[in-house]
Parts: C-alpha cells; structure tokens; sequence
C-alpha cells in the first residue's frame, strides 16, 4: 500500500477568482497530514484537485515520484486516491449498500452482481463503526431514512470500499458525535499502521492535535508553512493562518462607508434564548435597533440554520423575543408580516424566480400590498424606485431576471425585501459571487438600512467582510456560539482562532449577549 504524492505549485482559477495561487501539499504511507486554513484559504480547491473533482491551472501533481494528472475522480480512483467530503455523494433513494458499492459492484461470471458477496461486504464494513450507530443502519436501509451522523458513516464506508492507498478526509467529522470520531480515529490509526496515507481537513483544533503527524497551513491560496506537530502549537498554527493582521475597515473595497458602533443603548429589536434546531444547539444573542451583528466561523457550523430558524423556514425550539414580544413563526409568511426580511446568498436556487420579469421578482412578497385586482401602475413604481436607488443595471422592469449579471441578479434579491421596509434584515452571505463595484454599493446600503434604525444579522463566508463591516462578530462552532468578538477583541486572529476552537488572544471578554438575553427575557 506504499504511496507517496506532492502537490506542487497549484494554481485554480474559477474566472477572475484565484482560489490557489501557489499550493503546495506532500504525504506519504503512514503518515496523517492536517490541511489547514480560514474561509476562503483553498483547502477544499486542493483537494478537489488531488482527487480529480478540479483539474489544476498551473503547477503539478506526482504519485510515487512519477507526474500525473487526473481528469476525473474515477481517474484518481483508479490511482488508490480516495475523498470523504462534507457535502455528501449519496443518493437517497437507495439503500446504504447500493451507495457504498455504486460503481464497482463485485460481479458473479463478470455479469451479474452478486448479491450474498455484496451484503457480506456491506456487513463487515459497518462492522468497522458497530456500535456507534443504530440499530436501524442496515445494508438494506434506505439513505433517505438515517440521520446526519450516520449518512457521514455510509460516505466513509463509501470511500474505504475502494481499498484506498491515500484518502482525504474533508471535514468528515463534522456530523459525527464523539463516539464516531473516537472510532474513526481508532481507524485512522489503524490504516495509518496498514501505510495509508491520510489528508484530514478538520474544523476543530483538538482532533488535529489527537490524530495528525504533520501539519500544512494554507493562507489566500497559497501554502504559508508545513510543520511537523510536535513542533506545532495552536498559537503557531494560528498564526500561520492569519498571516498580517489586518482589522481595519478599510480591508474590504467600499467597507469605509460602514460606521462601527462601538456600544449602543439602543432597544433590543431581537434576542433568542436556548435557541435549537437541526445543528444549531442552545444559542443565546441580541441586536439592537442600529446594529450590524456578524456571524463568522466556518462554513456549515450553523450559520445558515440559525438564519433559517430566526425566518420561520425550519422548526426549532428554544425562545425568539422580537419587539419585546416572545415570538415563535410557524412560516416565512409569519416572520414577513413582522418586518423580517431574509436574503439568501444562493440567489438561483433561493432568492430569484429566473424566468420571469424584473418586476415580478422584485414584488414577489409583495403582492398582496396592491389589492385583490392588482394596481400594476403603482406596483410598477414602487419597483422602479427602488431598481434606482439600488442603482440596477436593466434593459427594462419587463426584462427576465436571467438577463442580468449576477451583480445585478444580486441587487434584485435584496430589493425585493427592501420594497417592504424590514426591521430585521437576516443575510445569508449575500455577496457571494458579487463584483467588487456591487459589494462597495451594497455596504453603503447597508449603512443606511442601520441608519434608519434596521436591525442587521450578517453570515459572511468572507472574514474581511465581518471584520470590515461588524460592529459585533457571533463565532460559531458546531451549532454552537463560541465567542462574542467585538472593540479590540475583533481581530483576524480572534475569528479564526474561536472558529477552530483555539484560545484567543484575550480569553477573558464578557458576553454581553447573554446578560442582554436575560434582561430581553
């Protein structure tokens, strides 16, 4: 199973975007390499590129000292290189043994799958996690039917089934509780003594420390150290991810316009307390009339589902005060009618109707404000306003949404809330994808929405944008608010830091979210 590989000088480009500039990554049999970085650092690009998912731009890959290029997974596979990603592969409509032998089924006479030999190979696969599942994961269990935790198990499974000689581990813990990632370390300490060679991606520092030989650090697309962890501390580590501390507004083009408010004795517009849904556990915070409040951390650490719950999109329980009133939507139409407003990053998929005009997607919340026989003249003016105060490039309002640039399709999505005057603005990393010009447009926006006295909860995958724009950064980690970053304790290092799980640079901070969630309550 002996298998060495290098990454040299990796570059990707995904239009004017460098995701890599200058990656650089070695591991070899026995051995478990960490992959680190922030938001944003490349992490994922590498891999995807080592694995096939991505071919590279620039630089190249060589496999036990010998050049190669993979134009595809399978290509890769067929190398020995196998990937756990956090976004799953499976197919629901299946069962756990199709997924995990999708593709190279054993055979019986070369034609038929043979079936026995299939379920004897699923068995003895989930026997590697027995005991830190259900009893309900069976080979013959639809993917549909298990929980988060246990489809995670079904794609490592996935993964091992093809007898790797290298795998890659991309936040596969995730979803798992502590008895399967102490399980899943047990068997990476096995493979490892087997001359695996593992790629682990974690968003906690403690399971690098626990599992990992060596650690590369990556920082805006580029590889700034790799080091052996024995000469690693959380500290260094961190350091090396942050790179130049940079904490001024002036970091995100257009984010000068944005005002920091240092306090504010403001009345709370909104306040949660134990606050709970599907990956979101026990969260308590405020925001003031006036206040951009920040929501960092990596990705998937339940930004979006604090967001969707705050909304009325998804269950949850817990306690939601608005207006000093203890709220609880049962629907977005509820939150609506409250004055809040939600604006998605996924704006194709999420926030815009793409075959039709300009106009109907604009009022489409909106609607009911014109009367049962609809008054198109001042629907139709009050769309025009505000396409010109959000400076909307078009041909006309009849015009198909599809038609714009994404900056522009962007603008759209926030206008169509903006129509209804919010009071809570919730923002889903709305600058997602966004030109340099719109972001600098949006920010001004965004001042004078807290101007006017809205109150504002922002996910950003993009420290910059948190750290330029926030009066107040939430970090969350595993559903969790890890630390309230705010004045001097705002800073790169803090974010990233509290986002991996490390000590920042001043532990002692008072949470002022919770003593105001008591005095919401």
């Amino acid at each position: 199973m002996n298998v060495s590989l290098s990454a040299r000088n990796i570059v990707k480009h995904f239009g004017g975007v460098t995701a890599l500039s200058d990656g650089n990554l070695d591991v070899s049999s026995g051995t478990v390499v960490a992959l680190l970085g922030a938001n944003g650092s490349g992490k994922s690009t590498l891999a995807k590129i080592i694995t096939g998912v991505l071919e590279p731009d620039g630089g190249g890959i060589e496999l036990d000292g010998r050049p190669v290029r993979f134009t595809s997974p399978q290509a890769a596979m067929q190398q020995g290189i196998a990937a756990v990603y956090q976004e799953l592969s499976l197919i629901p409509d299946m069962t756990v043994t199709e997924n995990i032998w999708l593709g190279h089924e054993p055979l019986r006479w070369g034609v038929r799958v043979n079936r026995r030999v299939l379920l004897q190979r699923t068995e003895a696969l989930l026997d590697l996690f027995r005991g830190a599942f259900q009893p309900t994961l069976e080979p013959d269990a639809p993917v549909a039917s298990l929980p988060p935790d246990e489809k995670q198990i079904v794609e490592i499974l996935k993964a091992i089934s093809r007898e790797p000689r290298l795998m890659i581990l991309d936040e596969a813990t995730a979803s798992l509780d502590s008895r399967q990632v102490q399980r899943l370390f047990e068997l990476m300490t096995t493979w490892k003594q087997q001359g695996m060679a593992l790629v682990f991606v974690s968003h906690r520092m403690d399971e690098i420390f626990r599992v990992a030989d060596q650690a590369v650090v990556l920082r805006n697309g580029a590889t700034a150290g790799a080091l052996p962890m024995a000469d690693a501390s959380e500290r260094k580590l961190v350091s090396l991810m942050v790179g130049v501390e940079a904490r001024s507004p002036a970091t995100v083009v257009g984010a000068e316009t944005v005002q920091r408010r240092a306090e504010t004795s403001a009345r709370i517009r909104l306040a949660t307390r134990d606050l709970a849904a599907d990956r979101l556990h026990e969260v308590n915070f405020t925001v003031h009339d006036g206040e951009l409040v920040g929501l960092g951390g990596l990705r998937g650490q339940g930004q979006e589902e604090l967001l969707l719950a705050l909304f009325g999109a998804i269950p949850f329980h817990g306690k939601i005060i608005l207006d000093d009133e203890p709220v609880h939507f049962a629907h977005p139409r509820d939150a609506m009618e409250r004055g809040v407003a939600y604006v998605p990053g996924e704006r194709a998929a999420q926030g815009l109707l793409l075959i039709r005009s300009i106009l109907e997607n604009l009022q489409l919340p909106s609607w009911a404000r014109y009367g049962a026989i609809l008054d198109m003249r001042e629907a139709r003016s009050d769309a025009q306003r505000i396409s010109d105060d959000l400076s909307l490039v078009m041909a006309s309002l009849d015009a198909p949404v599809e038609s714009l640039s994404g900056g522009n399709a962007q603008k759209v999505v926030l206008g169509k809330w903006l129509l209804r005057e919010p009071t809570l603005l919730l923002l889903n990393d709305p600058t997602k994808g966004v030109d340099v010009g719109t972001k600098a447009e949006f920010y001004q926006k965004l001042t004078e929405l807290r101007n006017d006295g809205a109150a504002i909860l922002f996910y950003s995958s993009d420290d910059d944008e948190l750290l330029g724009l926030c009066d107040r950064v939430l970090v969350m980690q595993d559903g969790h608010i890890r630390a309230e970053l705010q004045g001097d304790d705002l800073t790169r290092a803090n974010l990233v830091a509290a986002s991996m799980g490390a000590p920042q640079e001043n532990q002692a901070q008072p949470n002022h979210a919770q003593s105001d969630v008591q005095e919401a309550a």
